[in-house]
């Protein structure tokens, strides 16, 4: 292809770059096949990749379309921050705000984006609100999944539950940072118990507790993608987006506008902060929002 197709990669859910979550943009993707955009990803060999098309409606920004290294997203949390931030600095550079609407397989995600200290913030509306989704799974085998003893599992009246807003998260808490730290992922014993689909677990854990090490952060947590072999995620939108299901369980916030920053990555070297907003009427949730900073760190062209 002449001239190669642009893409830029840049840490998102951090205002440092070389921390947060990374995230590959392709800002020209036009042309490129679904198995086209699969290789690309694998070859970028990030959590995700995501892929910038014309939208169906020109009253929207983009269709944009997120694949890990080894299969299409319907909707995730850091590649919607990053690519609204990628957009939003080609079409206004940093000086200025936008709002617009993407194109997502999960539906149309609105994005606002605005300059926030010394780098870009955005934020978008959840297009799915959390939804509880059955788990049977006991304490006991939670907990050896994780390597950790059955005392550590729980906190207050938290307790292991399953929700999706739009992608599952099998949310589990626990006593303190310490034993966040402590966690050794077993597949094998995941496996028992977590919704499956072709023979995979197609739930992650999502481990938290209420102590952070950020004095400013509500909660700690850590996303662990279960697979052969299984990673930690640095930073996970989507998760923080089905972990709302969790606080409007649990912790029953008043009505109101509610905001949470959650710290993730810590223990990975590569720490984050994602802001999640909830809106509360009646006592449930009417909507909810998930934020982030982006930096840039790298671009270049795509020869395909």
């Amino acid at each position: 292809m002449t001239g190669g197709r642009k893409y830029f990669v840049y840490d998102v859910f951090t205002e440092n770059r070389l921390a947060g979550n990374p995230l590959a943009v392709v800002v020209d993707a036009k042309g490129l096949s679904t198995a086209q955009m699969q290789v690309i990803a694998r070859e970028f060999n990030l959590s995700e990749t995501s892929f910038v098309l014309p939208p169906a409606s020109p009253k929207h920004k983009a269709r944009v379309r997120i694949f890990t290294p080894d299969y299409e997203m319907p909707f995730a949390g850091h590649p919607t921050v990053g690519t609204a931030i990628a957009l939003t600095e080609m079409a206004q550079g940093n000086d200025l705000a936008g709002i617009f609407v993407l194109e997502e397989n999960i539906g149309l995600v609105r994005c606002a984006v605005n300059k926030v200290g010394d780098s870009l913030f955005a934020e978008f509306d959840l297009p799915k609100l959390p939804e509880p989704m059955p788990l049977a799974a006991s304490t006991d085998a939670v907990a050896a999944a994780l390597g950790l003893a059955p005392h550590e599992i729980g906190f207050e009246n938290h307790r292991v539950s399953l929700w999706s807003a739009g992608v599952p998260y099998i949310t589990v808490p626990v006593a303190d940072t310490k034993v966040a730290a402590r966690i050794r992922f077993d597949n094998e014993a995941w496996f028992t118990f977590s919704p499956r689909k072709n023979d995979s677990a197609v739930a992650s854990a999502y481990v938290y507790c209420r102590e952070t090490v950020g004095h400013e952060n509500a909660f700690h947590a850590r996303m662990i993608v279960p697979g052969s072999p299984s990673y930690e995620d640095p930073a996970t939108g989507s998760a923080a987006a089905a972990f709302a299901g969790a606080i409007m369980e649990f912790d029953r916030p008043t009505d109101g506008a509610q905001r949470f920053w959650i710290e993730q990555g810590i223990e990975m070297g590569r720490p984050s902060r994602i802001r999640l907003e909830l809106e509360i009427s009646g006592g449930k949730l009417a909507s909810a929002r998930i934020g982030g900073h982006a930096v840039r760190v790298a671009e270049g062209v795509l020869l395909v």
